[in-house]
């Protein structure tokens, strides 16, 4: 198989990286791909892998360069206008499952929706939910919908700007938590920046969420938001002045990630 122009940028990835770009540039799976060691890529292919090479060399996510990107056990359309689903996420949709029984009929609001993945998976397990979502992205909220096969309600605007008058049993959300000087940036630079920073210490748009839910909540109702290192206790304290039962969860990695709260 040969290569033209991208050799050096070849000698950057790793294995792992190579093979997925092979595959994605030649359409083929691994199996095919070793079960046929002496295949000539076409010149349009190569073209393709010249691409792919130079953006991933580049430090575009793989996710973005092949559109899609697994959560849970569903696969997502994904854009530069959303951000890459991630594992740690995954714990939201546990803790949701897990808070409600079965076959109870829930109302459901996820803010900041992005490519969908919350309200998605939830509406998959849970097909009796009534699930809404918000994004301030007309660009993301048009990925969710690709993505979407159940009856959601989507709405475009800022949080809960854009609903019409409602209460929800849960309010979910992954809003943006990273801290403006965060080092860490230079690493996310491919990925929507307004998804990712939230004023000097990470917490402005959690402050609004956590002060504006409960004019949208039943009583008794849950509120469960995903967070970054460090600010565990800090957000704790702010729920304390009218929720109760709050209980703090650890991703798979034993960091501290994400806070359910009842309001009073």
């Amino acid at each position: 198989m040969s290569i033209r122009k991208s050799t050096k940028d070849y000698l950057k990835m790793d294995v792992k990286d190579i093979l997925k770009i092979l595959c994605l540039a030649l359409d083929q799976t691994k199996e095919q791909l070793f079960s046929n060691p002496d295949y000539e890529p076409n010149n349009a292919e190569l073209k393709t892998l010249d691409s792919l090479i130079k953006q991933r060399s580049n430090g575009k996510p793989f996710a973005y360069l092949k559109g899609t990107q697994g959560f849970y056990d569903l696969d997502f359309i994904v854009s530069p206008a959303t951000l890459i689903p991630r594992p740690e996420t995954e714990l939201l949709i546990d803790i949701a499952l897990d808070t409600f029984d079965i076959n109870k009929k829930i109302s459901l609001l996820d803010l900041g929706t992005g490519s969908g993945i919350i309200a998605i998976t939830l509406s998959e397990k849970r097909p009796k939910w009534k699930i809404s979502a918000t994004d301030q992205s007309i660009d993301a909220l048009n990925i969710a919908k690709l993505n979407s096969t159940k009856d959601i309600d989507f709405y475009c605007g800022n949080w809960f700007d854009p609903l019409p008058l409602s209460k929800f049993d849960l309010i979910v959300s992954n809003p943006p938590y990273i801290n403006e000087h965060d080092p860490h940036l230079q690493d996310l630079k491919y990925e929507p920046i307004e998804a990712l920073v939230s004023g000097n210490d990470g917490l402005n748009d959690i402050k609004e969420i956590i002060t504006k839910s409960k004019e949208f909540l039943n009583i008794g109702g849950y509120l469960l938001l995903e967070h970054g290192y460090g600010q565990k206790d800090r957000i704790v304290k702010l729920l304390e002045e009218s929720f109760t039962n709050i209980k703090t969860f650890k991703d798979l990695n034993k960091l501290d990630r994400a806070i359910l709260a009842e309001l009073r």
